[in-house]
């Protein structure tokens, strides 16, 4: 492919600016580079920008395919502007050997539309009892964690920050304490108690995110915690940072722009960690401003129309959301003057490239992975339209301004809705 996007205007260094951008054989090229490209876009109007990264998402497969698929979640993740998705190991074999993770690689080799990097679990069986192959699965993963369960034991936790430490892979946390869960399924806070639902406690969060950061500080190991979701974790994270720990973090879209106040009885509310109070979704906010947060992730976590469709009780946890991630932060934050629009590409690209060591970009000689946005078209989030298996999510019907025109990864278009037709 050499083709020229022409007219647009451009994410480079930090701002944005009237240029063209030339692609040839999967790289970035000066636009005056030799020859004619084959196929010039014009994008007067329209923003391009580094693709996407999301450091957190469920694509279920090898083992729950009848949720989503790599190709399915893939060819979502590129509808949304995203050229980078690390999937979580919540799959059947868990990849916890390199026999197991070759299982998934093997379908990501075949199937994917845009890069995807797996994790390796952190425990056998993600079962927190012993280590996994990390030494075997290393090469191949960009870090290790049990996603969806919290590890429980001390010692388990130490050993493979230890283990991790020496690899130079990072420890992707999902931070739950079981003993303080009891039987909650959404936040333990105002609506639960309105409404007779057990809920979940912010302690069963920050609780072992205070027990990481004090192994953190005795390893060195590299660490990274999903899904943030109380004021007390992001508190805590940005003294460990004040300490000088390595230590990220990312949170979700939902928790920015959605509280416990919004709750309604359906499945399309329910996930892990579940929505919070006003003043959790407040100190979120307030530490994506200040750099506490590093980056934001979708937690992409698609599941069956049955499974949703139980209410919040018996409802599956989890919601899809990188089709509509970018057009909810843009309008719900840059529009709304919360965040510059330097900060939000910040939080979408280049923090998790840079934590994750993930190449690409707009500069001469990067891999050519960007997406092309139309900010100026305004439309209600339909989740009829979505490509992914999984519909379910709390945005349906919002309004919201950006829609991804297309999406190209490694030099090839990952995702194309029909309006940019290339001229010879």
């Amino acid at each position: 492919m050499d083709c020229l996007f022409s007219n647009a205007y451009v994410f480079r260094a930090g701002a944005l600016a009237a240029g063209d951008v030339r692609v040839r054989d999967g790289r970035i090229i000066p636009v005056d580079d030799s020859g004619d490209p084959d196929q010039v876009f014009d994008c007067s109007g329209l923003l391009l920008l580094p693709g996407f990264a999301d450091v957190h998402v469920h694509l279920r497969e090898p083992g729950f395919s009848y949720k989503e698929t790599i190709a399915d979640g893939s060819l979502a993740a590129a509808r949304g502007g995203y050229t980078t998705v690390c999937a979580m190991p919540n799959l059947a074999p868990a990849p916890d050997s390199l026999a197991n993770l070759e299982q998934e690689l093997s379908i990501i080799r075949r199937d994917a539309k845009i890069r995807v990097i797996p994790y390796g679990t952190i425990t056998a069986g993600r079962a927190g009892e012993r280590l996994s192959d990390m030494g075997a699965m290393a090469p191949y993963v960009a870090g290790f964690s049990d996603d969806g369960s919290g590890v429980q034991t001390d010692e388990i936790m130490l050993e493979a920050m230890r283990r991790a430490r020496d690899l130079g892979k990072l420890i992707v946390a999902h931070c739950e304490d079981n003993r303080l869960l009891h039987g909650g399924y959404i936040h333990d806070g105002k609506y639960a108690r309105e409404h007779g639902h057990s809920g979940i406690s912010s302690e069963s969060e920050w609780r072992q995110i205070a027990r990481d950061l004090e192994l953190v500080a005795k390893t060195g190991c590299g660490y990274h915690v999903c899904h943030v979701s109380t004021k007390q974790s992001v508190e805590l994270i940005r003294q460990a940072k004040r300490s000088g720990l390595d230590v990220t973090c990312e949170t979700a879209p939902h928790y920015l722009l959605l509280c416990e106040d919004d709750l309604q009885e359906d499945g399309r509310f329910k996930m892990n960690p579940p929505l919070r109070a006003f003043d959790d979704m407040d100190a979120l906010i307030e530490g994506v401003c200040d750099g506490t947060i590093d980056m934001i992730a979708t937690d992409h976590a698609p599941h069956s129309a049955e499974e949703k469709s139980r209410g919040l009780e018996k409802s599956a946890m989890g919601i899809v959301g990188l089709e509509t991630a970018f057009a909810l932060l843009f309008s719900g934050m840059v529009l709304s003057k919360v965040l510059p629009f330097s900060r939000l590409m910040e939080l979408l690209h280049d923090a998790p490239c840079r934590r994750f060591g993930i190449d690409g970009g707009l500069e001469i000689g990067d891999r050519a992975d960007l997406t092309v946005f139309d900010v100026g078209a305004s439309y209600r989030i339909d989740p009829s339209e979505f490509v992914s298996k999984g519909k379910s999510t709390p945005f349906a019907g919002f309004q919201v301004c950006g829609r991804c025109r297309m999406t190209v990864s490694a030099g090839k278009i990952a995702w194309s809705d029909g309006t940019l037709e290339g001229k010879h």
